[in-house]
């Protein structure tokens, strides 16, 4: 999981080469922007994850989506949950974050100087991220390819758990666009000052929280038991004092 978390960062480089080398002040600002907006909301995006590894104890996202058999995540970490996408909203610069290529600001920020092949590329690697993260997301809050639903397409399993996850995934990557549709841009100003004063050291506090719930209570205590065939049957949560 964390070859995966390290590789959904990687965008920060493109945009950074891509506006420095267009030899243009405003791709140089969007490139700018893009860089300190990724890197600031990283911390933020790494923390809220923290409680969720160290719960289940594994950095194994397919055990982390198996524990997610009987309860989702979301329920469990809803707070979390909710500041998670609006971190997910940060890391892919979609509205209201948009801010590497603010039109009102740069005409087109980084990519202002960059056409045809070129410029779809770009288009092409933002979509590809908001898949991506939209993939994690599920992954983490939203059970992955389990699901209640019985299958109703007489499907074999594995195809079934592709269809369950690829729906999920879409599901989340419409919200993205549902919000990029209703929600006004941020100033810069204002989207560090949400980062750093406000997102970060809430994120923190969940993590303190949940440590402080593992020293001195074996709180939400995921009692997994397997059969002979690797299925998961018993799902139970302890919360008794040590």
């Amino acid at each position: 999981m964390i070859f995966f978390l390290s590789l959904s960062s990687f965008n920060v480089f493109g945009i950074l080469f891509a506006g420095w080398s267009s030899n243009s002040k405003y791709a140089l600002i969007g490139g700018i922007r893009g860089t300190a907006q990724i890197l600031s909301f990283e911390m933020v995006f790494l923390t809220l994850l923290l409680p969720i590894f160290l719960l289940n104890s594994t950095f194994n996202i397919i055990d982390i989506v198996i524990f997610q058999t009987n309860y989702n995540n979301f329920l469990l970490f809803l707070p979390s949950a909710i500041y998670f996408f609006i971190i997910l909203l940060a890391e892919t610069n979609r509205v209201p974050f948009d801010l590497p290529e603010a039109e009102a600001e740069l005409v087109a920020g980084y990519n202002v100087e960059y056409s045809a092949i070129n410029f779809a590329m770009f288009f092409l690697a933002e979509y590809t991220n908001m898949l991506v993260n939209s993939a994690i997301y599920v992954s983490f809050f939203l059970g992955g390819w389990i699901s209640s639903i019985d299958n109703l397409f007489f499907l074999n399993d594995f195809l079934y758990n592709i269809l369950i996850f690829n729906m999920k995934t879409v599901f989340v990557a419409c919200i993205f666009i549902i919000v990029r549709a209703i929600l006004p841009r941020y100033r810069f100003d204002q989207l560090m000052n949400l980062c750093w004063k406000k997102l970060l050291p809430v994120s923190f506090s969940f993590f303190l929280f949940f440590i402080f719930l593992i020293y001195f209570f074996k709180g939400l205590y995921f009692n997994l038991n397997i059969d002979l065939q690797g299925n998961p049957y018993k799902y139970v949560f302890l919360f008794t004092k040590i």
